[in-house]
């Protein structure tokens, strides 16, 4: 029977964009008022109308705003918000933002700084991990700052390698190192990067998998003990170590590893007295050995799409959780339903090495129909700086089998239209008609594999409908020139390149 101590009446959202409008979403579904912080840019934005109050906290740059620690605990005292969801990214990870939330007196709609803390830094979380008896990659267990050392340990470890920041997360300051020779360049743009993106450049060494697969696992627990592992999450479709699209469930992974996996997860939450939502992330290689790698203490971006396939509202649950009651006497890592797919559409150009593209929307239409979720915060009219992440949404499908969910989500990228800005959504349907993908036989390298040789994606019927183009603009450009002839207009002069030439469809893309 569940218990409740508490009833939160107040949420403060102190994050931006399609996961700002996620959660406030299901703050008026409870019930709940929500308060929107916003930046200079983000005055108009669609988190900002949606919630029932809104507040400025600074200008575009994140330090003045999103991560302005001061200010959105000033903002929740003045809001009269009683507890705090943080979303993903920004500030959700950080031990000394859970500390100033409970200080003030509110609630974190999130674990406790301490289990923050101990999943804080991958060395940190490998040593807590191995003295739990979890599995972990191969590697060093202690940070390595010293080259000619670093060299040292990953010859005795044997090439391929990969150097990782240890506060790292979303790619950064990871490199794969293939060749002894290659190292000493490899292992100062990882200290480089690191110390960019997080204000430390301390990295470790662990050994590369063959054929790695980037698996995870959700879970759930609440104030009491209790812990809730999901069925799996396949996140291998990555780029730059950033992922693109996310199924659930794998289709590599049986039911025998699954439960093996969720043993290991709910340890793993256990280990670190872990309270709330959270996902277990693990490297699984070609013989379905799996490692863990990190604990991210917060929502995921992908979690869209376990929720399809339990039927749950993971946001809900994290608030019903912070109220104090207990989790559910459910196993979904069987106690689940047909197949999800996600896919992250990002204003990017695919064609220019995937260089942000910024600018005003000037039209969109999402994708609907049978089973696809839209989540965006993007709207016809809105505008798309460059001060923040460039994914503007994301598309879910669901179907009772994989190959449905898939065909879904292609058609449901095919309806995403958006004007203003390019976007990459031709790039993912081109993934997902990858025969590797399409078969479930493919790995952390499929994009790279892809860009080795870009297979011919475009099928018969787009060879039609090219042609069919090609004809209805030859007969409306001579039915303008027989215009100009009736009504006595010199006509154009003549085209000395054949028509057919003039408008023959180019089948180089």
């Amino acid at each position: 029977m569940a218990k409740t101590a508490r009833k939160i009446k107040k949420i403060l959202v102190a994050n931006r964009g399609e996961i700002a409008v996620r959660v406030v979403r299901t703050c008026r579904d409870l019930g709940i008022e929500s308060v929107a912080i916003y930046s200079d840019p983000d005055r108009k934005s669609l988190h900002v109308r949606f919630a029932t109050v809104a507040y400025h906290v600074g200008k575009a740059s994140p330090k003045d705003s999103y991560l302005n620690i001061d200010k959105i605990i000033d903002v929740a005292k003045k809001s009269g918000a009683d507890a705090i969801h943080p979303g993903y990214g920004f500030l959700s990870e950080n031990p000394d933002f859970a500390d100033a939330v409970e200080a003030a007196g509110l609630w974190l709609i999130g674990p406790k700084s301490k289990s923050m803390e101990a999943m804080g830094t991958k060395t940190r979380a490998r040593q807590v991990m191995i003295k739990a008896g979890v599995p972990v990659v191969p590697g060093t267990e202690d940070p390595v700052t010293d080259e000619d050392e670093a060299k040292v340990i990953a010859r005795s470890m044997g090439f391929p390698i990969m150097l990782k920041a240890v506060a790292g997360g979303g790619g950064k300051g990871m490199r794969r190192v293939d060749r002894e020779e290659d190292f000493a360049s490899a292992f100062r743009m990882a200290q480089s990067e690191a110390r960019n993106s997080f204000g430390n450049d301390e990295v470790y060494i662990e050994k590369f998998l063959n054929q790695p697969r980037h698996i995870e696992m959700q879970v759930l627990a609440d104030m009491y003990g209790n812990v809730m592992a999901f069925v799996e999450r396949e996140c291998s479709v990555q780029r730059r170590h950033q992922k693109l699209i996310e199924e659930s469930p794998s289709p590599f992974v049986d039911e025998n590893m699954r439960k093996k996996m969720a043993t290991v997860a709910k340890l793993a939450a256990k280990a670190v007295d872990y309270v709330g939502a959270g996902t277990i992330e693990c490297l699984v290689d070609d013989q379905k050995n799996f490692y863990f790698m990190e604990m991210n203490t917060r929502l995921q971006v992908e979690h869209p799409i376990t929720e399809m396939v339990t039927g749950l509202d993971l946001v809900a649950e994290q608030i019903a959780i912070a109220e104090g009651k207990s989790l559910l006497a459910k196993e979904f890592t069987e106690d689940f339903r047909g197949w999800s797919m996600e896919a992250r559409v990002c204003a990017e150009d695919p064609a220019r090495d995937f260089v942000p593209t910024p600018g005003k929307v000037t039209h969109l239409r999402a994708p609907g129909g049978p089973y696809i979720r839209t989540d965006t915060s993007i709207y016809s009219g809105s505008e798309i700086t460059a001060d923040y992440d460039p994914m503007i949404a994301k598309v879910i499908s669901w179907g009772n089998t994989r190959d449905c969910a898939r065909e879904r989500l292609n058609r449901a990228l095919m309806e995403f239209t958006l004007k203003g800005c390019t976007t990459n959504t031709m790039f993912l349907r081109q993934i997902l008609a990858y025969k590797p993908f399409v078969d479930g036989a493919y790995d952390t390298g499929l994009i790279e594999k892809y860009f080795r040789k870009v297979p011919t994606w475009y099928k018969e019927e787009h060879k039609i409908v090219a042609l069919l183009g090609a004809a209805i603009f030859n007969f409306e450009k001579e039915k303008r020139l027989f215009s100009q002839i009736r009504v006595g207009a010199k006509p154009t002069a003549p085209n000395q390149m054949s028509r057919w030439r003039a408008t023959k469809p180019n089948w180089s893309f």
